[in-house]
């Protein structure tokens, strides 16, 4: 009788030192586990072996990509009842090397039918391959940059629909994410108290939303810079329709390149996630340069909880190899700190976490409901990482996990008028 769903339900309680709360399809038919769970179908040995040589996320990361495991069932339900066990453990047994304990390798083996410690099998193509160097250079960024972006605007348009808009919504009840998408551009732009013709500078500026919806609605000069060509090409060509080529300049540019300030108001929308530790002071001193006294900065950026020991940080391997390579995310407080530091005041924090977790399970609802073709305009390696990584943030924001803020800062000038009226929240 078939039983390898059974040895490898044991198998994974003895490593993990936990009931598994998930059934077991392996490939040979058979099923292990409590009814009615959600199913972790395993099609192929080889996802054992990517997991004997990697325990843990990257090795279920790995397999996940390659077509060797998938879930039956609900997917934000599976990985739920899994963060316990894999992403939030409280103490490091899940870095047991599985390879080095003579049972648990002696059954593995056993599954795999090898009398011998098999090599690891290759990465799947999407993976980024171990960079070297220091971080954050402008050619490692732009790289970076490039893996993540430059997978195709058409597959961005299926994900993201018609706002083209990569990051967090501002949700009402019973609204589009359109309509959120619209929202969030627009609680933007009146918390930067943007007028005619004021000079607005959007870091990041991806596919060209924000700029175009500064423009049209507020009339500014804008000029938006982002290290992907795709995504230049696609504002550009955005821009023209509308008819804002006077007033929208998209440039293929590092933000440290920038040097036609002074600019009134300077947004940065999901990009400061990009910049790291190493640079952040460099970014914050950067903008607070290229403003004019007065001048407004929104800042909006993905946030982790602060770490008991912040030298214990680590970046998560899957975001690091197959979806942000060298993206890191900063505490709150550690961002405010270094926005005042270069000499900002900041005058507003808003978060928004739980909007990020709506607007994530739209993009995956997207993505699931033209499956077929999110794998035509990409890989299905690529499809199923931006399916991973979406609904599992979606889970980490619901959780506490990460959150989203912006943060209103100004160039206050010498003597203190900061510009802004008394009630700073008008913009609601």
């Amino acid at each position: 009788m078939a039983d390898a769903a059974l040895r490898l339900t044991t198998l994974a309680e003895e490593l993990l030192g936990a009931p598994l709360p998930v059934r077991i399809r392996a490939w040979d038919g058979s099923e292990s586990g409590p009814p009615g769970a959600p199913t972790l179908v395993i099609r192929h040995r080889r996802a054992l072996r990517r997991l004997l040589w990697r325990p843990g996320e990257l090795g279920l990361a790995r397999a996940w990509v390659a077509g060797e495991i998938d879930i039956d069932g609900d997917l934000y339900t599976a990985l739920g009842l899994l963060a316990g066990l894999i992403w939030e453990r409280d103490d490091d047994r899940g870095a047991v090397h599985p390879v080095f304990d003579p049972r648990l390798r002696a059954a593995a083996l056993g599954l795999l039918k090898a009398g011998g410690v098999l090599p690891p099998p290759p990465p799947p193509a999407e993976e980024v391959r171990r960079r070297l160097g220091p971080l954050h250079t402008k050619r490692r960024d732009k790289r970076a940059i490039s893996h993540h972006y430059d997978v195709g605007n058409d597959f961005y348009e299926l994900v993201l629909g018609p706002s083209m808009v990569y990051s967090c919504a501002y949700w009402e009840d019973g609204g589009s994410l359109e309509d959120a998408q619209r929202d969030k551009l627009d609680l933007i732009c009146r918390k930067l108290a943007l007028k005619e013709d004021d000079r607005l500078l959007d870091v990041g500026c991806g596919w060209g939303s924000m700029a175009i919806h500064a423009a049209r609605e507020y009339g500014v000069q804008v000029t938006g810079v982002t290290l992907s060509r795709e995504q230049a090409a696609y504002a550009r060509k955005r821009i023209a329709e509308e008819g804002l080529t006077d007033r929208i300049e998209i440039r293929v540019q590092d933000y440290r390149d920038v040097r036609d300030g002074p600019y009134d108001a300077i947004s940065s929308i999901g990009m400061a996630e990009h910049v790291g530790a190493v640079r952040y002071r460099e970014y914050a001193d950067q903008l607070f340069a290229l403003l004019k006294p007065g001048g407004r900065l929104l800042n909006h950026q993905i946030a982790r909880r602060p770490e008991h020991d912040e030298s214990a940080y680590r970046v998560d391997d899957f975001i690091d190899r197959y979806v942000f390579p060298d993206g890191e995310l900063a505490p709150l407080g550690g961002t405010t700190a270094t926005i005042e530091g270069a000499g900002f005041e900041v005058r507003d924090v808003e978060v928004i976490r739980e909007h990020y977790a709506l607007t994530l399970r739209h993009w995956v609802a997207n993505l699931e409901a033209d499956w077929p073709q999110a794998i035509r305009l990409t890989t299905p390696g690529r499809a199923r990482v931006w399916r991973l990584y979406m609904a599992a943030c979606a889970l980490a924001f619901e959780r506490n996990r990460i959150g989203v803020n912006q943060i209103l800062a100004v160039k206050t000038p010498e003597g203190g008028a900061s510009g802004l009226p008394l009630r700073a929240r008008d913009w609601r």
